[in-house]
Parts: C-alpha cells; structure tokens; sequence
C-alpha cells in the first residue's frame, strides 16, 4: 500500500509540474522586474465546490525566495475546474524556478516564471548624456529671458556710456532748478509768518533781498548780488541764452522799492512787506510755469 500511495504523490506532482509548463498563464503576459504579477494554474475539476483556501503574506507557510515576494496564494476548488492562482513581484529579470508551494494540503513544484528586464541586455552598458536643458518645462523661457536682460543691460550701459552723461547731467541740473523754486516758495511763507508775528521788518527785508537774488543768481548763472536795480532793465541781463527771460521791468521795480525801504530809514509798514512778498511769490509762479513749458519746447523742435 505504501508503494501504490508512493507512486500516486509523485504522479499527481508530475502532472501538476507538466500541467504548468504547458497550462500556467501569466498574467500580464510580459512581466518585468519590479511589477506586480498574477500566475494561474488550472487544476483538474474538484468533486464539489468548497471554500477558497487563501495564503497571505502574514501567513506562517507562504513560500520564502530571496529574488521573489509573494503577496498572496488562492486555491479554488471548483467543479467546473479549480485553479491556484499566485500573486508575486519578482526583483531580479531571467528564467526564475518558484519554491514548493503547500496549500490546503497539497504541493505544487515545478513551476517556474520568466522575467524580463527593462535594460536591453544585449548592448553594452553605458551611462546615457546629458538630457536637453530645453526639454524641462519653463526652462526656454528662463533661457531666453535671460539672455534678453542681459542684452538689454549691456545696451543701457553703452548709452549711458554714450549718452548717460549728458542726460544725467541735465536731469540733475532739471532737479536742483525744481528744488529752487520750492526752497523760494517756503522761503516766501516763512517770512509772511514772521510778519504776522510781528518780527523785525528790516531783517525780512534783508532775507527778502538776499533770497531773491539767490534765487535769481542760480537761475541765470548770473550774480544778482553786485546788480543795482537799474542793471536788471540792462538787454544783456534779458537775453540770456537758454535760459529763463526774466521781467527786467518788474524786477527794477521790485528791487528798487525793496532798496528803498531798506534804507529810508523811515517807519516801514507791514502791508508794504506783504505786497512785496505777494509780488514776489507771483514772479516765481510764473517763472515756474515757463520752466515746465520749456521741455515741451525742446522736444517739439
């Protein structure tokens, strides 16, 4: 009896080894290294249905193999026709035996799985080159973007090489004469102030003066301060080139009344001061005006 039940375990493991090398599918067909796969063996009809017998990996008898990781092992026992099917991952490519797997009472040897590789294996290792800087996303907008800038940089340092100077210097030349004209203009308020408080007429006199002379001095590259009033009526003073035409009349008038209370030594009244420091905040207004009219000048011609 031993002989006979000898003989029927080696047949059944023949046919279960014959029935995988030529009934076993793969599932995908082509598995590489790395992938999650299905193998399915169909199995003889069972003699009636019964539960599934299921192997986890947690499972105490799942198969062990270095170079493949079982997830999970279902025997189904089927009158229509049973079935095992394996759940695995293989980490190494080639022609690859599975251990003995016993489940539900049987074993199952001989079946074996092949792996591809994603490395074609009959050319000769080799690093690949460099991957294309174009090829990521953004980067030809970076690369051009960039070189833009610095063209446009190197073109406005050659202008400014070129043209800069003279610009810079007449731009500068445009910000001190605006700055003149507000310094004056607060210059004007402070002393009208000074007058209501009540402060020394002959010293707002002095500053009256002295600051619109200054301001006249910086705006024709002229000294006003060695002018008698008369001198500023002189053609020479009113036909500066490029420059501001300043009212020789108003300006004789101004200076003259201004001299004359200065040094009338006369009781000087404050409606005087003020109308003086009317007239002369009037005279900046207008000058201010030419001044911003003067650009619009220049770029029409």
């Amino acid at each position: 009896m031993k002989r006979y039940a000898a003989a029927a375990v080696f047949i059944f493991i023949f046919a279960v080894s014959y029935a995988q090398n030529n009934g076993a599918i793969l599932m995908p067909k082509v598995v590489y290294a790395g992938d999650p796969a299905i193998l399915v063996l169909p199995l003889p009809a069972s003699i009636s249905n019964s539960e599934d017998v299921i192997l986890t990996s947690l499972s105490p008898n799942i198969p062990k193999d270095d170079n493949i990781d079982f997830h999970r092992i279902v025997l189904e026992r089927r009158v229509t026709g049973s079935r095992l099917l394996i759940e695995f991952t293989a980490f190494v490519p080639g022609f690859l035996k599975l251990p003995v797997i016993e489940i539900g009472g049987e074993y199952f040897t001989g079946l074996s799985v092949t792996i591809n590789s994603v490395i074609d294996t009959r050319l000769p290792l080799e690093l690949s080159g460099h991957a294309s800087s174009l090829a990521m996303p953004g980067t030809a907008v970076m690369l051009y973007g960039t070189m833009a800038a610095i063209v446009f940089i190197l073109l406005l340092i050659l202008w400014f090489i070129i043209r800069g100077r003279t610009f810079l210097k007449i731009w500068t030349e445009k910000w001190k004469r605006r700055r003149l004209f507000t310094f004056t203009k607060n210059m004007e308020k402070r002393l009208q102030k000074a007058l209501l408080k009540g402060g020394d007429k002959r010293v707002i006199l002095d500053k009256i003066s002295v600051t619109f002379r200054d301001f006249l001095s910086i705006l024709t590259d002229v000294n006003c301060h060695t002018m008698t009033a008369r001198e500023f009526k002189n053609p020479a003073f009113n036909n500066l080139p490029a420059k501001i035409k300043p009212d020789g009349a108003f300006l004789e008038d101004f200076f003259r009344r201004c001299d004359k209370l200065r040094f009338s030594g006369e009781d000087v009244n404050a409606h005087d001061i003020s109308t003086m420091l009317d007239d002369m905040c009037n005279y900046i207004e207008i000058l201010y005006l030419q001044e911003k009219e003067k650009p619009r000048e220049d770029t029409a011609a």
